[in-house]
C-alpha cells in the first residue's frame, strides 16, 4: 500500500471532525494523546497511545497533541528529534517529518504548545476538548486567561466550550472496512489463543491426571499466542479462573491450581494495531464436561444463540440482553436453580429480576479501540419511555439504540453459581460465560471470533485431539 492510501482513513476522519465542528458553530478541537504512566522508581508502564488521538492520526508516540480547526486545517505537536534521547528511548518522528508521514498540515515541537494554543484559540468562536481528560481543563483555562489578557490588542478568547468526547464517540461507533479487517484479525488471534489454552490443559492432564495446573501458567499460553502472531499484547487484564473462581466476574489470575473435573473460564483478548478483541470460553480442565456442567453450559450456549439472532440492523442494542435473559431464566427454572413455587414462571422471573442471583451483568457492549468502546447506548432522537431497569424495577429513559451495519458488539451470556442454601449442590462453584465478537452486517451479524469452538461437544473434540 502506498503512503497516500494508508493515510487516507486518518485524513477522512479529521475531515469528518472538521465538518462536525462547522455544524456545531465552528472553532478548534484539542486532542491530546495519553500520558506516560510511571510504574515505579524510574520505570514506566509500557506506553499505550490515546484512543481518540490515534484514531485521528495513526501516531503512537507519547507527548503529542492534535489541533483540528473547523476550516479543516490540522496541526500536530510532537517531541523534537533528539539523537541523545533516541539512543536511550528509541526513534522519534519529529515535527519536520510529521506532515509527510502523517498527512497533517503543520507540525511543531511540543515545547511550543502554550504559544501554539494561544495563537490557534485566539478569535475562535468555540473550543472543543474531550471531557474527563485529567489536567486538560486547567491547562485550557490558563491559555484562555492569557488570550483574555490581550483583549486590548484585539484578541478574544472563545466564548463557548464543547465536549469533544461525544463527537468522537459518535464517529468511532461505526467502523470502516479497514477497522473491521483489523478487528477480524485480532479476533482470529484471540480465538487461536483460547484454542491453544484448551489443548494445553488437555495435554497436561493426559500426562499427569493428578497434577494441578496454576492459572498463571495457562495465562502464559495466551500471552505467547498473542505476541507470536503480532498482537501488541492483551487488550485488558486477562481472566483465567479455575473452578469456583469463575464466579468472580473480574477475577485476576493467581496461583490457584486448575484440577481435573473443574471448569476453566478464560476471558482474554489481544489488542492489534490499536483495536481490541474480547473473547470468553469455558471448558472442562481434562476435556470432558460432567453432567451438571454440561447441563448449565448448554443453557448458556442456547442463550447466546438467542442473543445472536436478536443482533441485526434495526434491532436495539438491548434486544440481545432481553433474548439471553429469557433463555437463562427458563433454564434456571428447569434446573431448579430457581424455585418455581417462590419465583413463579419465566415472565415473573424476568419482571422481578430474580435471575440476577445467577446472571448479574449485561449481555454485551461496544467493542473497538477500547474493549468497552465509546458510544451512546441510548437513542439520541427518541423520547424517553418507561422500561425495565433490569434490576426488578422500572425506569424512564430513552430507548436502547438501534444497531447499524459496521457496529461491533460483544455477546456474552453466563451463569455463575456459588455454594448457597437452596441451590442444588451439583451446581456449586460452576461459573460459565461464552463471549464472542460480533460485527453487525447488512444481513444480520457476523461472528468474527469463532476460530475456537463454542458447542460443548466440539470443545471436547478439540481437547481430545
Amino acid at each position: 500500500m502506498d503512503r497516500d492510501a494508508s493515510l487516507e482513513p486518518y485524513r477522512a476522519r479529521r475531515a469528518r471532525l472538521a465538518e462536525a465542528l462547522r455544524q456545531g458553530g465552528g472553532g478548534v478541537a484539542i486532542v491530546p494523546t495519553a500520558p506516560e504512566r510511571q510504574r515505579n522508581g524510574d520505570n514506566d508502564h509500557p506506553y499505550r497511545h490515546g484512543s481518540d488521538f490515534h484514531y485521528l492520526t495513526g501516531f503512537a508516540e507519547p507527548g503529542a497533541w492534535l489541533l483540528v480547526e473547523a476550516s479543516g486545517r490540522s496541526t500536530l505537536l510532537c517531541r523534537p528529534k533528539d539523537v541523545e534521547r533516541e539512543i536511550w528511548d528509541g526513534f522519534r518522528l519529529g515535527p519536520e517529518a510529521a506532515p509527510a508521514v502523517l498527512g497533517v498540515d503543520d507540525a511543531l515541537p511540543v515545547g511550543e504548545l502554550d504559544a501554539a494554543m494561544i495563537r490557534k484559540l485566539a478569535n475562535q468562536p468555540a473550543v472543543w476538548v474531550p471531557s474527563a481528560t485529567p489536567g486538560l481543563q486547567g491547562q485550557l483555562e490558563g491559555w484562555l486567561e492569557r488570550i483574555r489578557a490581550r483583549e486590548r490588542q484585539g484578541d478574544e478568547a472563545p466564548r463557548v466550550q464543547h465536549d469533544l468526547a461525544a463527537v468522537l464517540a459518535e464517529m468511532r461507533i461505526v467502523k470502516d472496512a479497514g477497522e473491521l479487517a483489523t478487528m477480524r484479525r485480532a479476533a482470529q488471534i484471540s480465538a487461536g489463543a483460547h484454542a491453544r489454552a484448551m489443548r494445553y490443559c488437555a495435554e497436561a492432564f493426559r500426562r499427569d491426571p493428578a497434577a494441578g495446573l496454576p492459572e498463571y501458567v495457562i495465562e502464559a499460553e495466551l500471552l505467547h499466542e498473542f505476541r507470536r502472531h503480532g498482537a501488541d499484547g492483551p487488550a485488558y487484564g486477562s481472566i483465567v479462573a479455575a473452578g469456583g473462581n469463575a464466579c468472580v466476574l473480574h477475577y485476576v489470575p493467581s496461583r490457584t491450581e486448575l484440577r481435573p473435573g473443574q471448569l476453566c473460564l478464560i476471558d482474554a483478548g489481544c489488542e492489534l494495531d490499536g483495536y481490541a478483541s474480547d473473547v470468553t470460553r469455558t471448558f472442562p480442565a481434562d476435556g470432558r464436561f460432567t453432567p451438571a456442567q454440561r447441563e448449565l453450559y448448554d443453557i448458556v450456549e442456547a442463550a447466546q444463540v438467542a442473543a445472536l439472532a436478536a443482533t441485526r440492523p434495526g434491532a436495539r442494542q438491548r434486544d440481545a440482553h432481553a433474548a439471553a435473559v429469557r433463555v437463562l431464566s427458563q433454564g434456571m427454572l428447569d434446573t431448579g436453580l430457581l424455585d418455581r413455587d417462590k419465583v413463579g414462571d419465566v415472565d415473573a422471573v424476568i419482571e422481578s429480576a430474580a435471575y440476577r442471583a445467577f446472571y448479574m451483568h449485561g449481555t454485551g457492549h461496544w467493542l473497538g479501540r477500547d474493549v468497552h468502546d465509546v458510544g451512546d447506548y441510548h437513542s439520541a432522537d427518541e423520547a424517553p419511555v418507561e422500561q425495565p431497569d433490569w434490576q426488578g424495577g422500572k425506569v424512564v429513559k430513552k430507548p436502547s439504540r438501534k444497531l447499524e451495519p459496521g457496529m461491533v458488539v460483544t455477546i456474552e451470556p453466563g451463569l455463575y453459581v456459588r455454594a448457597a442454601e437452596g441451590v442444588p449442590e451439583r451446581f456449586w462453584d460452576i461459573g460459565i460465560r461464552i463471549e464472542d465478537d460480533v460485527v453487525v452486517s447488512e444481513q444480520g451479524c457476523e461472528v468474527i471470533s469463532r476460530g475456537v469452538p463454542v458447542a460443548a461437544g466440539k470443545i471436547e473434540a478439540l481437547m481430545r485431539g
